[in-house]
């Protein structure tokens, strides 16, 4: 399953503007290079919500490339082979899917919408927040399993528990 290069992830919502693109860059944050994570949507809008841009810079993060992109483009010929997929919004969870090259473990994380916040612009701040810390600790559990000695069955068991965590 995992390349030289490591885990190809793909994280995906239906407008790849907040949670998705926190999950991308959380995974390659994270992965300290064992993790080559993207993001996509089913229906992307084409931009990345600024407060995930305002956020991901006040933790640090790099925001460089970040874009609003279609699943399209990781179904495509010359796309990554990718290792695992997570759907982050139940949306994309219930959609039909693209046909993955190289039969990718999935599974579905859903963390509830920060984009979708009403209120004024604190709130819509810590939306983000919690929804970051959401996708932080459930990488980090993903990222400490023994992934090269589970077998298929038992791993999509542990990614599945992994998306039931109530933070």
């Amino acid at each position: 399953m995992q390349q030289e290069s490591g885990y190809n992830v793909l994280v995906l919502c239906t407008g790849n503007s907040a949670r998705s693109i926190l999950g991308e860059v959380l995974f390659n944050s994270l992965g300290k290079g064992k993790f080559s994570a993207h993001s996509a949507g089913s229906h992307p809008v084409g931009r990345v919500n600024p407060f995930a841009l305002e956020l991901l810079q006040q933790q640090g993060h790099s925001i460089a490339g970040l874009r609003s992109k279609s699943w399209d483009e990781f179904a495509a010929i010359g796309a990554p082979e990718l290792d695992f997929i997570f759907t982050v919004c139940d949306s994309a969870a219930g959609e039909a899917c693209p046909i993955w090259p190289g039969k990718p473990a999935t599974a579905h994380w859903g963390i509830p919408d920060p984009a979708g916040v009403d209120g004024n612009d604190e709130a819509k701040r810590a939306a983000f927040k919690t929804a970051y810390s959401q996708l932080a600790r459930r990488i980090q559990l993903f990222m400490s399993l023994p992934i090269e000695s589970l077998d298929k069955f038992t791993l999509k068991q542990k990614l599945a528990e992994i998306g039931r965590i109530q933070d």
